[in-house]
């Protein structure tokens, strides 16, 4: 059998994110747990696959905020046009938690009070035979300030709202609803 440089790359990511989870799972209790389940393209299988080997996350660390009254902040973002929540990758000298904070003032720059961990979700990502898995670490916290201030460097952040009702071009929508229900 002939040596397959990306099922090893794989199986490495896989162990790193089966490695933060448990250090996710140490650290903080009362998180909603969920799956998801991506097909990619090799090469962006591949993209994913080095992402994960270095922390554990295809997606970076993201942040739910929120209103007492229900209410959720969603951001723009043009690269996939989608409402999505404030979030992104991790740089080497972060946490979690710090790239979520770090994020969120980029992409959206309300004054917030953390919570904690809101949820992980499990991704597992495939490609013509090859499969690895990631987790996506979602904090929560409630709102200070309300009058959103973008400066994301990248400029993929057209605009930040708050929703009572999320749109229906909401990534991962049925995720944050059922946060939502069981948290406000």
């Amino acid at each position: 059998m002939a040596f397959d440089e990306l099922t090893v790359r794989a199986d490495e990511a896989t162990r790193r994110a089966d490695e933060a989870y448990r250090q996710l799972e140490r650290r903080y209790d009362d998180f909603l747990e969920r799956e998801r389940h991506k097909r990619v393209s090799r090469r962006r299988f591949s993209t994913l696959v080095d992402r994960i080997r270095t922390n554990g996350a295809p997606y970076g660390a993201h942040t739910i905020v929120y209103r007492p009254s229900g209410e959720l902040l969603l951001v723009r973002h043009e690269g996939v046009d989608l409402w999505v929540l404030p979030g992104g990758g991790v740089d080497p000298d972060e946490s979690f938690a710090q790239a979520a904070r770090r994020e969120l003032e980029e992409e959206a720059g309300v004054d917030v009070d953390y919570d904690g961990l809101a949820m992980i979700s499990t991704v597992e990502i495939e490609t013509q035979g090859y499969r690895t898995r990631g987790v996506l670490p979602i904090f929560a916290a409630r709102a200070e300030s309300v009058e959103p201030d973008i400066s994301d460097p990248d400029d993929e952040i057209s605009v930040a709202r708050w929703f009572s009702r999320l749109p229906d071009d909401t990534r991962d929508r049925d995720d944050l609803v059922a946060w939502r229900r069981q948290r406000l």
